[in-house]
């Protein structure tokens, strides 16, 4: 008699696949991934790999007759890339959510109208737009012009105050078209990750505490030290969101904790989240693990985090400076396989963990029915 297993589809080869493939194996399920470029971090812990571009409907058809699902691993692939492979085989998260990831004017509305509060915004098309938004928003700190599409880690953006110069700021982000958004002055950015399974049920990690150096993620720290309330606050709107594009897989809310205790919604993320890389090592079911199981029709499963945990991003020049991960007690040291070192590029992360208090056990991750509260704020938050 023959286990029966299926195989797991991924599109794209960065790390993200690299570490839900590694999550994978330990379920048993070959991965198959689709990428552009050869010899991705995920192709080198992959069972097959294809190559080739998202317009290739050749290449792509063979890519999902050898699968039985797909999932993916970043939210920049072309919406008809996914319409094409959903007449072979089922896609999770499916085009809809996708499609609401990927634009910002798209996405800003339809967390509004599901009730979710973000920053004050307009959609811009030219120079006198953006006049005319910033008197509609009155931004108290200025305000953000953004591309609505392909913008991540600080990319496609730029701030702006009223009265300097547009021109510059325009030639930078070219003819896209772009959305205005109010400045705020946040006290700090938190996430949640949730993972939806077929039937409904939901796990959740966090929030979790997030700094950047340059727009980029540097350290996440799990839990959050935020008052109880908030941080089931930022769990409810997870759960809505969830609820509101039927999510099968996983997706990460990002938001922002105002000094005046508000919490706005910033971008919606369709896939695991570089702030929850802590669970593979904090955690007895990592998000990767959660990403598999729920595209895979398999049930979410408790977190089960058994420690504190601080993620911290090695980037560029950062993974030549490894020595003090390898010594130091409770890290924890990941890899992702990429040979060319650019500056502010994800080379790898480090988690260092600690003991949980009994009080503090299970409030970073938690399964739906969870409602555990957080320390309160630290002063340096």
């Amino acid at each position: 008699m023959k286990l029966e297993t299926k195989t797991l589809g991924i599109l794209g080869g960065g790390q993200l696949g690299r570490m839900s493939a590694l999550a994978a194996a330990r379920l048993g399920i070959p991965v198959h991934i689709y990428t552009p470029e050869p010899d991705s971090p995920a192709a080198q812990v992959s069972a097959r790999v294809f190559v080739g571009k998202w317009d290739d409907k050749k290449n792509l058809t063979a890519f999902a007759e050898s699968v039985d699902v797909i999932t993916y691993e970043f939210e920049n692939i072309p919406v008809d890339t996914i319409l094409h492979l959903q007449k072979t085989r089922p896609v999770y998260p499916d085009d809809r959510l996708l499609q609401i990831a990927q634009d910002r004017i798209t996405e800003k509305k339809f967390l509004n109208d599901i009730g979710i509060p973000t920053v004050r915004w307009a959609a811009v098309k030219k120079a006198a737009d953006i006049e005319k938004a910033a008197e509609e928003i009155r931004g108290e700190d200025g305000y953000i012009l953004k591309t609505t599409r392909l913008g991540y880690d600080g990319k496609g953006q730029a701030s702006w105050t009223p009265g300097s110069d547009l021109k510059d700021i325009l030639r930078q982000l070219g003819k896209a078209d772009l959305i205005l958004e109010e400045k705020i002055n946040f006290a700090c950015e938190v996430s949640v990750i949730i993972a939806r399974d077929k039937l409904g049920q939901t796990a959740l990690y966090g929030p979790i505490l997030n700094e950047h150096k340059n727009h980029i993620l540097y350290q996440s720290t799990a839990p959050a030290p935020l008052p109880a309330q908030m941080a089931e606050t930022a769990r409810d709107r997870a759960r809505l969101l969830a609820d509101a594009v039927d999510l099968v897989g996983v997706l990460a809310l990002e938001m922002f904790v105002t000094k005046d205790g508000k919490i706005l919604a910033n971008e919606i993320a369709p896939r695991p989240h570089n702030s929850g890389h802590w669970s593979i090592d904090a955690c007895a079911v990592s998000q990767f693990e959660q990403h598999v199981r729920t595209v895979c029709g398999l049930p979410v499963a408790p977190p089960g985090q058994h420690s504190n945990a601080i993620m911290t991003n090695l980037l560029g020049s950062d993974v030549k400076k490894l020595a003090p991960w390898y010594e130091m007690k409770n890290a924890c040291l990941h890899l992702y396989g990429k040979h060319d070192i650019r500056e502010g590029r994800k080379m790898g992360h480090a988690t260092v963990l600690s003991p949980l208090s009994g009080e503090q056990d299970a409030h970073g991750a938690s399964i739906d029915q969870d409602r555990a509260g957080y320390p309160r704020l630290h002063k340096s938050v």
